[in-house]
């Protein structure tokens, strides 16, 4: 009986050992965030901020018009070399379109009787100014041959004048001028080719030069959208050619009166587009960002863990001191997630490596 007795003691004992040694085991496995993990992760703090909300448009790219050059016909005429297409990029001073033009033809015609005056004058001038020195000629004549002379020279410096402004000074031709580029830029609209005539009264430009360094996205505003959309409101563009490339802007203006075809308002977006990758005509998808006035407690959306339909963040407090927690999720807009339940305000979340964290907590418990 006493051996049996003494048999269970030690039992009693080895199981007590057993269990205090597992307790320590479990003590001993407490999750510690390593210092390589430390200098890995990013950490971000919980706070307050206003819920946005987000209106999707869509919409096309157009040239800036405030940096569009339109030109139009100087003189009357016909087309007989149209140099550049449609997108081409040109230079100030290139020549886009050669024009046959008897107007220019009468300038050259101008031009050369006022040289023939000019020569004539100039020798009538010299000759009178001899006689005048050898008091042959008297000083009334001499100071009349100077003013033929001066008015000859004004006649042919207007001739010139005038030829240059119709276009007509380079040309190898007396009846043709070049129609040029005023500006660096793209060819954004064409409406010449050759031998078409042209006219100065036809009312109508024939090239439009812009440098696309900065552009217009013209959005469709629908009437259930529009007192989410106003002036000022930041927003994303994307683009059917470049779907993974998001544009920054902000709505510049946005019209007061529908289109009779759409049944739209037209808001206006500026863009920068200095890797002229935007093309007028673009199809483009608008996002705005619409900051209301109610406020909640907001996180990166990159924090987020979606397991099984919850919700969870990394709360971190310490390198020893790291849990997962679930929250209630209000609404996602864009980088930032509104949460009403788990957090508080100035709590921290990591926001790098935390999935692998969460999983390493998981397999702790």
């Amino acid at each position: 009986m006493k051996h049996i007795i003494i048999v269970n003691l030690i039992l009693i004992a080895l199981f007590a050992s057993c269990k205090h040694t597992e307790e320590v085991k479990d003590e001993n496995k407490k999750f510690v965030l390593s210092d390589t993990m430390l200098n890995m992760i990013q950490i971000d703090t919980v706070h307050k901020c206003n819920i946005n909300d987000q209106v999707f448009l869509s919409g096309e790219v157009s040239f800036n018009e405030n940096n569009v050059v339109k030109i139009f016909p100087r003189n009357s005429g016909q087309v007989i070399d149209s140099k550049v297409s449609l997108g081409d990029h040109v230079n100030k001073g290139q020549v886009l379109a050669v024009v046959h033009s008897a107007d220019i033809a009468g300038n050259y015609s101008d031009l050369n009787s006022a040289n023939a005056d000019l020569s004539i004058a100039k020798r009538q001038l010299e000759n009178t100014e001899t006689l005048f020195k050898g008091g042959v000629s008297s000083e009334k004549e001499y100071n009349e041959a100077k003013q033929n002379y001066n008015k000859a020279l004004a006649t042919k410096n207007k001739a010139e004048v005038t030829l240059n402004i119709n276009g007509g000074k380079n040309s190898t031709s007396g009846g043709q001028y070049f129609i040029t580029a005023p500006i660096d830029g793209y060819v954004v609209e064409k409406k010449i080719t050759s031998g078409s005539y042209i006219r100065p009264d036809m009312g109508d430009y024939l090239y439009s030069i812009s440098n696309l360094k900065n552009i217009w996205i013209y959005a469709n505003v629908y009437e259930t959208d529009i007192s989410r959309v106003k002036e000022g409101y930041p927003v994303k563009v994307n683009t059917l050619a470049y779907p993974d490339k998001t544009y920054d802007g902000k709505i510049e203006k946005v019209s007061q009166v529908l289109d009779s075809s759409s049944k739209a308002l037209r808001a206006r977006i500026v863009l920068d587009n200095h890797d002229m990758l935007l093309k007028p005509e673009m199809f483009a998808r608008i996002t705005v960002l619409n900051e209301g006035g109610t406020q909640a407690l907001c996180v990166p959306t990159n924090a987020l863990i979606s397991v099984n339909g919850k919700n969870y963040v990394v709360v971190y407090k310490s390198r020893d001191d790291v849990k997962n927690v679930e929250i209630s999720v209000i609404k996602t807009v864009g980088e930032k997630t509104y949460i009403s339940e788990g957090l508080d305000e100035g709590e921290m979340i990591i926001t790098k490596y935390q999935l692998l964290i969460f999983n390493q907590l998981l397999s702790n418990r």
